[in-house]
């Protein structure tokens, strides 16, 4: 018998296309969102404290995103009337320093878990076949998946990480570099390894390209800039 099997969305896939309901209106994803590096995230459901703890710090933080041309869009199986009434509730709550969080970004509303299932956020070996894991997706201005993560339901996620993870990703775009363990901007950045012997040599015999490089071994070269 034949099976109608949907692959889930893999780093380098054009991220799958849907439209839904927020909580600031009607949404066709991703092509509302062209032009625009975009973090798609799911949390597993409304008045829970990590996830609480998550909104304050996207609703805090979305300038450094927007700094970075970056739209935040959330996701949970929960009611527009839940989604409501819980962002109202954040206002009111503080974490670590944040105080007062208005949470301007859309959530979308997902009870029949269509999106959730789209982009594989339901993980059933969790015990839990009704709530989404802490899935994330960014996503880059032409719409293809450059990063997937997934976090259990009992670790919030880390924002300096996806943060860094959005910058490197521009980095390389703009520059053709790769970036080392750990690296933050203003580090050096790898230079991929070169396509032919000819230029292997040169590299190791310290002729410039395009730019300064230093080079351990012919697949092991970093620039600054």
């Amino acid at each position: 018998m034949e099976q109608n099997i949907t692959r889930l969305p893999l780093i380098g896939d054009r991220a799958p296309q849907f439209n839904a309901q927020t909580t600031n209106g009607p949404v066709n994803f991703p092509e509302d969102f062209k032009g625009h590096w975009v973090v798609l995230f799911s949390h597993p459901a409304d008045f829970t404290p990590v996830c609480t703890t998550e909104f304050i710090t996207f609703a805090q933080r979305e300038p450094e995103f927007e700094a970075l041309n970056t739209k935040l869009i959330g996701l949970s199986v929960d009611s527009l009337h839940s989604h409501i009434a819980w962002l109202r509730r954040v206002e009111d709550l503080t974490f670590r320093n944040y105080k007062n969080t208005k949470v301007k970004f859309p959530l979308i509303v997902d009870i029949s878990m269509q999106v959730s299932n789209l982009y594989g956020m339901i993980h059933p070996s969790t015990g839990n076949t009704t709530q989404a894991v802490r899935a994330v997706f960014i996503i880059d201005p032409e719409g293809i998946i450059r990063t997937i993560l997934y976090y259990p339901s009992s670790t919030g996620r880390n924002f300096d990480e996806l943060l860094r993870i959005i910058k490197a990703l521009q980095t390389s775009d703009e520059l053709g570099v790769a970036t080392p363990a750990d690296w933050v901007p203003g580090e050096p950045m790898i230079v991929p390894p070169a396509g032919t012997t000819k230029l292997a040599g040169e590299r190791m015999a310290g002729v410039k390209e395009k730019v300064e490089m230093e080079c351990q071994d012919w697949f092991f070269c970093f620039r600054k800039k």
